[in-house]
């Protein structure tokens, strides 16, 4: 690590879901990582398509954090809020740090609008603002001044106030604006061009009032490969990647659901690339559609939110009967029902790991952050392709919207996925399996290859219907066992910090960043502390009871009321206790660090 990349901003976009935030804080983010910067991204924005403007349920926001050395959250606490009307501000104020850096838009804290973010009074002049550094600037004239020969009427051109804002902040950081993407070809000629000189004005606006440079690191002169991927994306392009390397078709099947519907529409834009996509009626429909598609021969994968992964249970329980390879990926948000669905949360571990009827074990993965997705992806198709069954991959919304910069690995250097199809012959029999109990995959139209397929029981080694009590107990067994030996191929934890100590933390997901920063500042502070984090929840990975023996406290971090909890104490016969969040938002360093702190203070007498 470089002293001259430290130290590490966070950077804070918030206005209406119609002032453009997500796309101000995108480009922002994309210049950072074209720089070489590592980065984590927060958006937040509202549930409702489009809230009363002005409102505190339309604020909509978008949070970066960035330095030149691992970026492993997107930031406990803003260094510079861009707060674009009141209720922005309202909703964001506690995110900024004190004496941190506070622009407004002046010209929306308008009676009106104060009104509808519930202020009696303008914050601007009752002292609710000391000790920030506010810049109040009215970022609608100024946008107007700069578009008024560019032939847009007057609500096109406010339209462009948020790169107004990004250019502004550009300006503190140091980043040449020539570099910010201004739209695209579906944008338009004009609006791009009206968009450079919103860009423009703000970057000159902030020179002239001579706001200082922020950020004194430096740069390299030479950006490392790598660009700016969400969790969605690198996800897909893991499957994509799995679908070459194995040599199959890539079948996508889902329905759209927050936050996984981006997986569907990234996806249909990849035909080229042999992705066959179906936007099904029904949830049912798409598992369905996916489990014909892996009885076909692809690659098969269907994805959904926590809602949609209770009607495709039936679905992945039939999948486990069948033994085919099919990749069900779970972006969980916050529940129950419709819940929260722009907002994160874990709490469909206990449906990943139990719900489904009958013993239909299958192995459950977790993804610990937007470009892990692409690992956490390919791994679940390895497993599914190479173990022939069906592998649920939990993401959260948080992950799925998040990003990071990531470099993608060269496709030769991919671990090889091995199909184990069948081979015709007089003695076929379809549940025949090799020394790993895995039967091989016989796809319809080879002669010699048919076999039956449905729900019921099947009888060892030919697969024929049977109601023998004796061949139901062995076939129960086998699909188990084989699914228990797949944990040596799968994903390994990620382990931090003593051996043998105090303290060890245990967490899946997408608390790795902020429970993994806690832990390595404790331990630079001599704390004889542990971080395990767990991409495999089953099988559970060998050594894991073993390793949480050798402390006296284990702690498990999740964004549930315990589910990983309870599955460890009923599998590792651990005592433990549990770093709980049901709020819709991840951890922040600070909670946790404080958390570790009391439970550290508590052992003090631990040798």
């Amino acid at each position: 690590m470089s002293a001259a990349f430290e130290p590490a901003h966070v950077v804070r976009f918030a206005g209406d879901s119609g002032d453009g935030i997500q796309l101000s804080g995108k480009r922002f983010a994309e210049r950072l990582a074209a720089e070489g910067n590592e980065l984590a991204t927060a958006p937040d924005f509202p549930a409702e398509i489009r809230a009363p403007a002005g409102s505190l349920a339309g604020v909509s926001a978008f949070q970066v954090q960035f330095a030149g050395r691992d970026v492993l959250t997107a930031g406990d606490h803003a260094d510079v809020l861009v707060a674009m009307n009141p209720a922005a501000l309202v909703t964001n104020l506690a995110s900024l740090r004190r004496g941190g850096l506070l622009i407004l838009n002046g010209a929306a804290f308008t009676a009106r609008n104060l009104k509808h973010a519930g202020l009696a009074d303008d914050p601007r002049a009752d002292g609710s603002l000391d000790g920030l550094r506010v810049v109040d600037v009215d970022l609608d004239e100024l946008t107007l001044a700069a578009l008024a020969d560019s032939g847009l009427r007057r609500r096109e051109a406010l339209r462009c106030r948020n790169y107004t804002a990004l250019g502004l902040v550009c300006w503190l950081y140091g980043q040449p604006l020539d570099a910010v993407s201004c739209g695209t070809e579906r944008t338009g000629a004009a609006l791009r061009a009206a968009n450079a000189l919103a860009l423009r004005a703000g970057r000159d606006l902030a020179e002239t009032l001579e706001l200082p440079h922020l950020d004194a690191r430096e740069r390299p002169a030479e950006p490392g490969p790598g660009r700016l991927v969400t969790g969605n994306e690198a996800l897909a392009l893991g499957l994509m990647a799995a679908a070459e390397r194995a040599g199959l078709d890539l079948y996508y099947s889902g329905y759209p659901i927050t936050p996984a519907s981006d997986l569907l529409q990234f996806l249909a834009a990849r035909e080229a690339f042999g992705v066959r996509t179906l936007q099904a009626e029904d949830e049912i429909g798409a598992a369905c559609a996916a489990l014909g598609a892996s009885f076909a021969g692809a690659l098969a994968v269907t994805g959904t939110s926590g809602p949609g992964m209770d009607l495709k249970s039936e679905t992945l329980g039939l999948a486990v009967s069948l033994e085919l390879p099919l990749v069900v990926v779970d972006v969980q948000r916050a529940g129950p029902s419709t819940g929260i669905p722009t907002r994160a949360e874990q709490s469909d571990l206990d449906l990943a790991l139990h719900g489904r009827h009958g013993e239909a074990p299958l192995p459950v993965i977790a993804a610990r952050g937007p470009a892990h997705c692409f690992e956490a992806a390919y791994a679940a198709a390895r497993l599914a392709v190479e173990h022939m069954t069906p592998v649920i991959l939990l993401s959260d919304a948080a992950i799925a919207n998040g990003s990071q910069r990531w470099q993608p690995p060269a496709l030769e250097a991919l671990a090889p996925i091995a199909p184990g199809y069948a081979q015709a012959g007089d003695t076929f029999a379809p549940y025949e399996r090799d020394q790993r109990g895995v039967r091989a995959w016989a796809t319809p139209g080879t002669p010699g290859l048919e076999h039956r397929i449905g729900g019921l029981e099947k009888r060892d080694g030919d697969g024929e219907i049977c109601y023998d009590p004796a061949n139901h107990q062995r076939m129960t067994d086998l699909r188990a066992a084989k699914v228990a030996g797949a944990v040596s191929e799968g994903l390994a934890p990620d382990d931090f910090g003593a051996e043998q100590g105090c303290l060890l933390v245990v967490s899946w997901g997408g608390t790795f960043g902020a429970v993994r920063s806690a832990v390595a500042q404790l331990a630079a502070h001599g704390h004889t502390l542990a971080h395990t984090h767990l991409h495999q929840l089953h099988p559970l990975p060998p050594g894991l009871a073993t390793r949480a023996r050798h402390f006296k406290r284990v702690l498990v971090a999740e964004l549930n009321q315990g589910q990983l909890l309870r599955a460890l104490r009923a599998a590792l016969l651990i005592d433990a206790a549990g770093l709980n969040k049901v709020s819709g938002q991840p951890f922040t360093v600070d909670e946790v660090r404080s958390r570790l702190a009391g439970e550290l203070e508590a052992l003090r007498d631990c040798a």
